[in-house]
């Protein structure tokens, strides 16, 4: 099986101890592939529920994840599943349960060439605040890298763990699957968020981009794009990420 790890999981590129870390916007949103629909939040507590988008392919028998795995996290907010997702399926990608996340194509590529164990992949999503009927855009998870694997080499006994491997792949697929470590990773108990709307787009909100050491993307960028925003300094992150108190949960919903 083809892996991209190092030999010791702890151990950075040769002659470099920088870590590399990712922006992975995630969830269901207004676009068409994220189903026309934000998950909630409720600004007041931080509560908030990952809503997936819908699952496009062919999954594999016995692997289909309905959304109504999602309708009791969002009763517990006060919202009801919109009548367009009742007849879909999930792609439930990351899959916090299991600690992956996958991709294909161009943005996997980079996945491949952006990670190694030790390397951070950080989620974020727009979310709708059930309060004041905003978009607040905010950290949900992270992935602390163990490992980058293909995922056609996965045995159909790991097939459950993440979206594409649920999927009917063929032998050229080339998605991957960015699988972490039990430590440090996982969904946000509760979001944090990090957006502010400014010269016409969702930004990161400048007092983070100074306390993160800044971001790859225009200005603190956040709506979709086809490349990964990268932090610039993703050790200054990690520890702003530590000062917020933050509690992992080893659960989609």
């Amino acid at each position: 099986m083809w892996r991209r790890q190092s030999p010791d999981v702890e151990r950075r590129r040769p002659g470099s101890a920088v870590m590399n870390g990712l922006l992975v916007r995630v969830a269901a949103d207004q676009s068409r592939g994220g189903g026309y629909w934000n998950g909630p939040v409720d600004s007041r507590t931080r509560d908030f529920v990952y809503v997936p988008i819908p699952e496009r392919k062919a999954v594999r028998a016995g692997h289909a994840r309905p959304y109504g795995g999602v309708v009791p996290s969002l009763t517990r907010l006060g919202v009801a599943l919109p009548a367009q997702f009742h007849d879909q399926r999930m792609h439930l990608d990351p899959d916090f349960e299991h600690l992956t996340y996958g991709d294909q194509g161009p943005k996997g590529k980079q996945l491949v060439r952006a990670l190694s164990a030790g390397d951070v992949l950080v989620f974020y999503s727009g979310l709708m605040d059930v309060v004041a009927r905003h978009l607040v855009y905010a950290i949900i998870g992270l992935l602390v890298v163990e490992r980058v694997d293909r995922a056609v080499d996965w045995r159909e006994s790991e097939w459950h763990r993440n979206a594409h491997t649920r999927r009917e792949l063929g032998e050229g697929a080339d998605d991957v699957i960015v699988v972490g470590r039990a430590r440090g990773s996982g969904r946000l108990a509760r979001c944090i968020p990090i957006g502010e709307y400014r010269e016409k787009a969702y930004r990161v909100r400048r007092e983070l981009l100074v306390a993160w050491g800044d971001i790859t993307s225009n200005n603190g960028y956040l709506q979709r794009s086809a490349v990964f925003p990268r932090l610039l300094d993703a050790g200054r992150f990690m520890g702003w990420l530590e000062r917020q108190g933050v509690e992992w949960v080893r659960q989609n919903f």
